[in-house]
């Protein structure tokens, strides 16, 4: 157990670590002891109602028409209540009282009949009669049987206050869930990274790999990924850093992070000295402790709105010596992606087991060496053979792994043959040598020529000059 700022972690070694992006790109984050955390999310409550659940949201939806039709209808009732419209009011609703305050003079006499007293909001006769009303004015439904009379100027205000307060409702309501509904969250639905990641050699260097696909053929714009290397650290001071957040390089520099997200693309990191896995070897990666936080961003085509993508892979699934199935195949006139072997991987005994910075270092001492074959040799026990090698990547045939091995195998036979001609020719041009030494008294001089194509070694003696006598010397026609 550690002690951390007056906290005991329980975590154990063997313990599986837990993760800080889920595999489905929620981040396993929970803020606690906010200050003012409810004023801070009511102040962007456009944000805090596009980001809830669909349930609340629908809550929030109804509960505001409910309470602004109930509060523009109690409105309406107190009204029509202090105006008295409530009294004296026939218990029996005939046509003559129905055609007098629809039809009648403004003087509020029938015709023939008894004064009637002109309500502010006619065939209102209680409080469900004012919710009513309320509904009918805020949805614009317009039954034509309850309308609002001149008599009351309040009423007349509260009937053109709830019209404004409904668009308005309805303006917030109608943009918040169409945002929810448009939200390029859920075009997340349709990309996919692969269930692993895996570290393998690609143009001679260790490289860490994963997939990305795009399940719709709609496709992401600009679309470029980016990875983070998150794990605990602990400075040079003593401070212990517990998700420390380091950058995996995926080819910015040259461009090679931006994706054309058609078919399926397998993502290179190059562990070289830079990486923060470049002293990463096959044991310390079944024994560490990491995250490796992948990223996909880019722009939906249809709504041109950006998007991102996460996942994650702990270390334990990242496998060492494996490479991904081919999934793109060529089908006639076209190119068919079988997304059953998206997640697939092969071994490759051929993978080194050893890091990346050594696997530099015994390249740098081998090529430090006098004899260009004993660096070879050195390079070759590092990296094993494999009789079921396969081809470079998933867009190529599996069958063409068998041609490689026979013609690396020959050029194994070759440069060993070549080694031991090597070999034999300085051995046996040593004892030539010495014996021709011996044989010569020192007052000549030995002329060695080699032929290493054919093998052969030609030793001549070089005789001291003698000026010619004119006397004894003849020519080649006089002989």
């Amino acid at each position: 157990m550690n002690n951390y700022n007056g906290k005991i972690l329980t975590r154990g070694s063997s313990q599986v670590r837990n993760r800080f992006v889920k595999k489905d790109g929620r981040c396993n984050v929970l803020s606690t002891n906010m200050d003012e955390k409810r004023q801070r999310y009511l102040a962007d409550f456009f944000t805090t109602c596009v980001d809830i659940r669909w349930r609340y949201l629908l809550s929030i939806f109804c509960a505001s028409f409910l309470v602004s039709w109930l509060f523009f209808g109690i409105i309406f009732y107190s009204v029509s209540l202090v105006h008295g419209d409530f009294e004296g009011q026939p218990e029996a609703k005939g046509d003559g009282i129905a055609v007098a305050g629809l039809h009648g003079p403004p003087s509020g006499h029938t015709s023939g009949g008894p004064t009637q007293r002109i309500p502010c909001i006619l065939h209102v006769h209680g409080f469900v009669g004012a919710l009513l009303f309320s509904m009918e004015t805020q949805t614009t439904i317009g039954y034509g049987w309850r309308c609002v009379t001149e008599e009351c100027p309040v009423a007349v205000m509260t009937v053109v206050i709830q019209s404004i307060v409904g668009c308005i409702i309805d303006s917030f309501m109608v943009g918040t869930i169409m945002a929810k509904m448009a939200r390029p969250k859920k075009r997340n639905q349709t990309l996919v990274f692969s269930k692993n990641a895996v570290i393998a050699l690609r143009d001679g260097k260790l490289c860490l790999m994963w997939r990305v696909g795009n399940l719709r053929k709609s496709h992401i714009v600009e679309a470029h990924v980016r990875a983070q290397l998150i794990r605990s650290y602990v400075t040079a001071e003593g401070e212990f850093i517990p998700l420390e957040q380091m950058d995996l390089n995926v080819g910015y520099d040259e461009g090679t992070d931006r994706l054309f997200l058609v078919s399926p693309l397998v993502i290179v990191h190059e562990i070289d000295k830079d990486s923060p896995l470049y002293t990463l070897s096959q044991a310390d990666l079944e024994a560490d402790d990491f995250e490796i936080v992948v990223i996909l961003e880019g722009m939906v085509e249809a709504t041109a709105m950006t998007t991102q993508f996460r996942s994650s892979y702990l270390a334990r699934e990242v496998f060492w010596g494996h490479r991904f199935e081919p999934v793109i195949y060529e089908d006639r006139d076209h190119y068919k992606v079988d997304y059953s072997r998206f997640h697939k991987t092969y071994e490759v005994p051929a993978t080194p087991h050893f890091s990346a910075k050594e696997l530099d270092e015994v390249a740098s001492q081998a090529s430090s060496a006098a004899s260009p074959a004993s660096a070879y040799r050195s390079n070759r026990d590092l990296i094993p053979r494999s009789l079921s090698a396969f081809c470079y990547e998933n867009e190529v045939a599996l069958s063409c792994g068998e041609d490689e091995d026979e013609i690396f195998d020959s050029q194994i036979v070759g440069m060993e043959r070549a080694e031991e001609r090597r070999t034999s020719v300085s051995v046996d041009f040593q004892n030539k040598f010495q014996d021709t030494a011996t044989a010569t008294s020192g007052s000549h001089s030995v002329m060695c020529v080699l032929d290493m194509d054919n093998n052969q070694m030609e030793f001549d003696i070089l005789q001291t000059a003698i000026p010619l006598d004119p006397v004894s010397y003849k020519s080649e026609q006089d002989i």
